[in-house]
């Protein structure tokens, strides 16, 4: 009975959302699928000039349903840890670009474009780097030989970088990471300046989270971005993460951010979305969570320069959300079957789809 109870429940969030989507169902719905396939999300995003895509990670492309979706729903992808450092340099000169150019050739098979994530993190980073003292000379060439070589390697094969990932604490001061402690808040424009040298034409951005709103975080980057702006620092954009929960509310000035971040002759992305809520899922929470997705879709869609929205991964079946949250989840448009839920059908609604 409970079992039964809880489908119910949700099966009314479903049909809420569609209204709320104003998708049609029953036998509409039908005629419409017998006139032919139904538009993507990446379909209905590039009508609008914008992509949407979706995080992968490596050890989930061995599910081909999983895979199948993921190829054909979206026409941008990000690998989720195959480009990080530790991956990537995980002894001191010695490169292992094999995660990423996995991503990238599947990526390739399905016609879809790469984003670059991520050159410089205070997180992952491998033991070499971070259990011993470095001087100021020193670490800057590791940094320089790390951010040059990954990007050649990737030159031609990613769109854009993230080039320096959380660079700031919450209340907008700098992040103690060891490349701040010991370098200076002058490493970000090094680490920009040195990514543009190996490949001129990739798009390279700053990417951080609750920077969504207007805020000291977020205009702490605006300061930031200003002043790169200013001294000719090649910056192209500026990455919000987007990892909202419904417990903390919607940042109400995305748009108005966004906004002031294309005056400055930015672009801007929504590089790794997901909406976490505190389980168990219920209908309330769900079409909630569904008016978020729609709401922040729609002020991509209000700036011109919001190039697109990336999910940080498109299923609650591979989320990093319950390993980092425990006792939150449901996060994502698809549940853990693959069935795509009440936020789905409200991102298509945005969109424009049906």
């Amino acid at each position: 009975m409970r079992k039964t109870a809880t489908r119910l429940r949700l099966a009314g969030a479903l049909a809420a959302a569609l209204m709320l989507a104003g998708i049609a169902t029953g036998p509409a719905a039908q005629a419409g699928e017998e006139h032919g396939k139904e538009p993507t999300l990446a379909d209905l995003a590039h009508r609008h000039g914008r992509y949407f895509g979706s995080a992968t990670d490596n050890p989930e492309l061995g599910d081909a349903s999983y895979t199948a979706l993921l190829g054909s729903e979206f026409d941008q992808i990000t690998p989720g840890n195959g480009m990080k450092w530790y991956a990537t340099e995980p002894q001191q000169g010695v490169f292992d670009f094999s995660q990423g150019d996995e991503i990238v050739n599947l990526a390739r098979a399905n016609r879809q474009k790469v984003r670059g994530h991520t050159l410089v993190w205070h997180s992952q980073l491998p033991e070499w780097l971070t259990g011993r003292e470095w001087t100021a000379p020193e670490l800057r060439a590791v940094l320089k030989k790390h951010i040059q070589t990954e990007v050649r390697h990737y030159r031609g094969k990613v769109f854009a970088w993230d080039v320096v990932n959380e660079a700031f604490n919450e209340d907008g001061t700098y992040r103690e990471s060891v490349f701040y402690k010991t370098l200076g808040p002058g490493y970000i424009a090094d680490a920009l300046r040195w990514a543009h040298q190996a490949d001129p034409r990739v798009r390279l951005y700053l990417n951080d989270y609750n920077i969504e709103g207007i805020g000291p975080k977020s205009d702490a980057y605006y300061k930031l971005a200003k002043e790169l702006k200013a001294k000719g620092v090649p910056l192209h954009g500026i990455g919000l993460q987007t990892h909202l929960a419904l417990q903390y509310g919607y940042p109400g000035t995305l748009e108005d951010n966004l906004r002031r971040f294309s005056r400055l002759g930015l672009d801007t992305a929504l590089t790794e979305v997901d909406i976490r809520m505190q389980l168990p899922a219920t209908e309330e929470k769900l079409t909630q969570q569904a008016q978020w997705y729609r709401d922040l879709t729609e002020a991509c869609l209000a700036v011109r320069r919001c190039v697109g929205i990336t999910l940080w991964d498109y299923t609650d079946k591979y989320s990093w959300i319950p390993a980092f949250f425990p006792g939150e989840g449901a996060a994502l448009p698809w549940d853990e079957q693959l069935a795509p839920k009440p936020a789905y059908f409200a991102i298509r609604g945005a969109l424009g789809g049906r």
